[in-house]
């Protein structure tokens, strides 16, 4: 299996660095390869401008149309290029990071905003009666798989379908379906520490064993169930959910989850 880590966390003595450094360890180990893109190491830039597309930039800026023509082209900047390859060399994606403000951190927010570019990630496929694109669960990156290892400041029942935070899965949702899954990358249930800024070093063995559990078993979870576009589910061009699909009571964001 070919893993790539995108690590985003500014301190390498962090809990999300020893995370990421065991995942290295555990996959190489086990006789799999391993790339990492640390975001934070590599100073990665983190803001979609004109510089991105070199020759293929308008004026007034498209960031949708310039991307996919710079990509299409072959003009997109170096380093966008070189992630592009990493995830195409990819079997599994791994992102490690913490929970900042309900979200990802801006960085690697950014290396998605400047890496998924037009015709690459997104806008693909035909568009017609029968069909609305190549994506949620068809696309470029189809074959791959990717889970998010997060680092949590609160405790579990804080993110509980009652918590004050919300279902940690309401709060992934959108990295989970709307930017992984989109292009097709299947998404395997994530790896949630919870009240990761009370972690000791007594209490990390016990999480270092939890990881590599995880880890040693990627190519044998079953990903979630997320309901494919083109294929049954959805009325086109609404992307509605057909009714009657979904179980009784079952609402919001677990509509798209098959039962």
């Amino acid at each position: 299996m070919k893993t790539l880590i995108v690590y985003a966390h500014p301190e390498p003595r962090s809990l999300n660095g020893s995370l990421k450094d065991l995942a290295v360890a555990t996959l190489e180990k086990a006789g799999h390869e391993v790339r990492v893109s640390d975001l934070y190491a590599m100073r990665w830039k983190a803001v979609v401008d004109a510089g991105d597309f070199g020759p293929s930039a308008s004026s007034p800026l498209k960031v949708a149309a310039d991307s996919g023509r710079a990509f299409d082209t072959g003009t997109l900047t170096p380093d966008v290029l070189a992630e592009q390859e990493k995830l195409l060399w990819a079997d599994m994606i791994i992102f490690q990071f913490p929970m900042w403000w309900y979200t990802m951190p801006a960085i690697l927010k950014g290396w998605v905003d400047r890496v998924f570019t037009y015709h690459f990630a997104y806008g693909v496929g035909e568009h017609s009666d029968v069909k609305y694109g190549e994506r949620f669960g068809e696309g470029t990156l189809a074959g791959r798989r990717a889970l998010l290892s997060v680092t949590v400041g609160g405790p579990e029942s804080h993110y509980a379908e009652r918590g004050i935070n919300g279902p940690i899965d309401d709060l992934l949702f959108p990295i989970q379906h709307g930017i992984l899954y989109y292009p097709g990358i299947e998404v395997l249930p994530p790896f949630v520490l919870y009240g990761s800024d009370r972690v000791t070093d007594e209490d990390f063995p016990d999480i270092a064993k939890a990881w590599e559990q995880r880890l040693l078993t990627l190519e044998s979870t079953e990903p979630i169930a997320f309901r494919r576009q083109n294929f049954g589910d959805y009325e086109i061009p609404s992307l509605h959910l057909k009714e009657g699909l979904e179980p009784p009571g079952r609402s919001g964001f677990r509509l798209h989850v098959r039962p």
